[in-house]
């Protein structure tokens, strides 16, 4: 991973436009590929970010930029679509590279450990006539909750959580463009699971082709028996 604190601006260009002008931020160049550009605030979330599978060029300012101060720029351009985020630096505070080695991966807590437990012994809440090939199922980036076979032969990729977010859609996508890979897999299509799935997550989800399933942690559990309401 490699870590740059610069005196930057950027600009992101493809499905939207979006343009961040010149400040201090932290840039974050990860070994899958991806950028993300912080400031010292927003929380967790980035201010601006690309995801791979993507490429980054750094390269020399052109006379124009030179003149307004840029020293360096990079280019990040996805390899799947026209999205390119381009970061001009001024100037950098401090830039260093760390090898972080293979993750784990994220630990589940009790109640997102027993949804997957649950879906997976419920696996007809994805659709009649799916079929559970297993839990945790490994990549290189980390397991997949759950790996389970279409009625039409396909394979379906799973990612649970308890509040899905942006960044629960995130990660389902990179398992994707990696199960994606394996032909004995190829095509692999994804669900986003949770108890309650928030809008913007919702329309990443859709606008990717991942379909979205709300999952009641007490029906499953049997505790909450849907068929005796009376409303």
């Amino acid at each position: 991973m490699r870590l740059v604190v610069a005196d930057c601006a950027a600009r992101y260009t493809g499905r939207l436009s979006a343009h961040l002008p010149r400040a201090t931020r932290l840039l974050v160049v990860k070994a899958d590929g991806s950028v993300l550009l912080h400031s010292d605030g927003g929380s967790y979330k980035p201010l601006n970010w690309m995801s791979p599978p993507c490429a980054m060029a750094v390269t020399e300012p052109d006379a124009e930029q030179a003149a307004a101060g840029v020293t360096q720029v990079w280019t990040v351009q996805h390899s799947k679509s026209d999205d390119r985020l381009v970061v001009e630096l001024f100037g950098v505070q401090h830039d260093s590279t760390h090898e972080l080695g293979v993750d784990p991966g994220l630990v589940k807590d009790g109640v997102e450990a027993h949804l997957q437990e649950l879906l997976a012994a419920q696996i007809a809440l994805l659709g009649s006539g799916h079929v559970l090939v297993r839990r945790e199922y490994p990549t290189a980036i980390g397991p997949v909750d759950i790996l389970a076979k279409a009625p039409d032969g396909g394979t379906v990729a799973v990612e649970i959580k308890r509040r899905g977010d942006i960044d629960g859609v995130e990660q389902l996508t990179r398992y994707l463009d990696l199960l994606n890979r394996d032909p004995l897999l190829a095509p692999v299509r994804g669900v986003f699971a949770a108890q309650e799935i928030k809008p913007q997550a919702r329309v990443l989800a859709t606008d990717r082709g991942i379909a979205c399933l709300v999952l009641d942690y007490e029906a499953m559990r049997g505790v909450d028996d849907v068929d005796s309401r009376l409303f």
